[in-house]
């Protein structure tokens, strides 16, 4: 099951690590410089995690040096703390979540989960040492309870590539659950893979589609 938003994903992520901020990767070689509070402003919040991730890669020798293994134990470790997976998967799946069973939806949030982390983590193994994220101030209302967080990723001889992310304020915090890169949102993306697999082989057939993908 191919997925543009996943090409694009690749082909950015991978030259330009934007999958940085969403994780918080800190390793016994790197301790966190920066306080996490999922309760500050959403640009603060997420600037607090990126900054704290990359600066945990760029001192864990195994992370930079693309081992995928370690990194997707780093991802599901200290990613999925910030990112709301039931939405994301129940967004994507749009109106055929209703005609889930809870089984089901249990196990396809679990198979898309581990599509993402599997997505996330290539994109770590090209990390290098002169890759920076920055932050851009937050423009919308302070006091809502969704919020749009632009960043760019630099790296030398390379022009800046912005990713949007979407977040929603819990009783825990601020979540991630979408985000956008070139103008291609994930949720919508999936939603029409999602649909299109769910129309062929049902729920049960998307559910083993993206978990032969999460296995390759």
């Amino acid at each position: 099951m191919q997925s543009l938003f996943l090409n694009k994903f690749r082909l950015f992520f991978q030259s330009c690590l934007l999958a940085c901020t969403l994780a918080l990767c800190i390793t016994p070689a790197a301790q966190a410089q920066h306080t996490v509070n999922p309760k500050a402003a959403p640009n603060v919040f997420l600037g607090a995690v990126a900054n704290n991730m990359l600066e945990a890669v760029k001192a864990n020798p195994k992370a930079l040096g693309g081992d995928v293994g370690e990194i997707t134990a780093l991802v599901r470790q200290y990613a999925l703390p910030y990112v709301d997976m039931n939405k994301t998967t129940r967004l994507a799946a749009g109106r055929h979540w209703r005609q889930a069973s809870d089984t089901q939806k249990e196990a396809l949030v679990k198979a898309f989960t581990g599509t993402l982390i599997r997505t996330y983590s290539g994109a770590f193994t090209r990390v290098t040492p002169d890759t920076t994220i920055d932050v851009a101030p937050f423009r919308g209302d302070p006091n809502a309870d969704d919020a749009v967080v632009r960043t760019s990723v630099s790296q030398p001889n390379s022009s800046p590539i912005g990713v949007d992310y979407r977040l929603e304020q819990t009783d825990a915090g601020w979540k991630v659950y979408d985000l956008n890169v070139e103008g291609i949102w994930l949720i919508q993306n999936y939603r029409n893979q999602f649909s299109q697999e769910i129309g062929r082989n049902g729920i049960d057939g998307l559910i083993k589609a993206l978990n032969a993908k999460s296995a390759q």
